[in-house]
């Protein structure tokens, strides 16, 4: 079996609206890849465009822009978790050896119909994402004790580091103070524990580990992947509220594969839509033991979202997946900037859909 290599990266600037196509946002990532001359036009043998945009033919319309002619163009659509669902499709396509390099794209205008689960019967009435989020934070309070500053401090930090990273949708450091008297949505979420949705595209180039020998000057392995869907539905979730239990199964199976523990992990990209999920994502990944997230925020050893996470750079859903991939190879070759995380070998991507329903988890290394 080939191993994988994440060969290059880029990523747009996270924007509020956009008078751009979806395809011009995504073409605009594609593009800045492709210029740093790591493959040619010519060379890509696979397109996946992650989106849940309505637009059909998708794949294939961006290769067109890009000046591409592959074997296989698809589009993943996988809603919040779309861009880490298209890295394991382009992982599957090099590891078999069918090609040996793919390029993966994830863009997302503001307006995405993923944006409400009109499907979705079992939510009611109650069909924005903040409900599920509600339920989750006032029982993680109740059964643990955990505390509307904790929440308000994962907030902090991560806008903080969106400050350093010049993609991000926000650009302006808040206070504890600022997060706990902003509007109060519901109780106790208010509106800077929630993400914003976005406008904006991420890629990433796979390549065999052949392929990129000559390349990629520091190659940057997938080392191991976990990926779990128990339902589409809400109602399928609530039976346990105390995790994400898509998210347990699916960092077992990644730690597993990659043949790491928790305790390995030097710096992590969290699925933060809400403040509550990146606190109970700190549990789910076994960094702490469960009731502990709350704590972990103020006494964290592992670097987590330090390109402002989704609470700071915005959630453009089809390219989130992406562009934490992107972040994470970033940071383990050394060229995060600003960001930089010192001396870390091994990274974390975890993303979500749907209240949790699906989730993927992605280890990568520098070995």
């Amino acid at each position: 079996m080939q191993r994988v290599v994440v060969g290059d990266y880029s990523t747009s600037g996270f924007r509020k609206e956009t008078q751009q196509s979806i395809f011009d946002v995504a073409a605009g990532a594609g593009s800045a890849l492709l210029k740093h001359e790591i493959v040619l036009q010519s060379e890509v043998e696979a397109v996946i465009f992650s989106s849940c945009s309505s637009d059909q033919y998708t794949a294939s319309i961006l290769a067109e822009m890009l000046g591409i002619k592959p074997k296989i163009a698809i589009r993943v659509d996988n809603l919040c978790n779309s861009g880490t669902s298209a890295v394991i499709s382009g992982y599957g396509l090099i590891a078999s050896g069918l090609c040996k390099s793919v390029l993966i794209v994830g863009a997302e205008s503001r307006n995405s119909p993923g944006r409400l689960l009109s499907w979705d019967v079992t939510r009611g009435s109650f069909s924005l994402p903040i409900y599920w989020a509600t339920m989750y934070a006032r029982n993680h309070m109740r059964t643990y004790g955990t505390t509307e500053e904790q929440m308000a401090s994962v907030v902090v930090k991560n806008r903080k580091n969106a400050f350093k990273n010049p993609n991000a949708l926000y650009q302006k450091e808040i206070t504890i103070s600022e997060v706990m008297s902003s509007k109060r949505i519901t109780e106790p979420l208010k509106l800077l524990d929630c993400s914003s949705l976005c406008s904006g595209a991420s890629a990433v180039l796979l390549l065999s580990k052949t392929m990129a020998s000559k390349r990629v000057e520091t190659p940057i392995y997938i080392t191991g992947i976990g990926s779990q869907t128990n339902s589409a539905s809400l109602a399928e979730v609530m039976s346990n509220l105390n995790n994400t239990g898509t998210s347990r199964i699916a960092a077992r199976d990644a730690y597993k594969m990659a043949n790491v523990s928790p305790k390995d992990i030097d710096v992590a990209e969290l699925h933060d839509a809400f403040s509550i999920m990146e606190i109970m994502a700190y549990e789910d990944l076994c960094f702490v033991d469960r009731g502990e997230g709350g704590k972990f925020i103020e006494d964290s050893d592992i670097a987590t979202n330090p390109r402002g996470g989704i609470l700071g750079c915005g959630h453009p859903l089809g390219a989130t997946g992406v562009s934490q991939v992107a972040e994470i190879t970033s940071q383990l070759s050394g060229n995060a900037d600003r960001r930089q995380v010192e001396g870390c070998k091994i990274g974390l991507v975890h993303n979500l859909s749907a209240a949790g329903t699906s989730a993927t988890v992605i280890i990568l290394g520098t070995e």
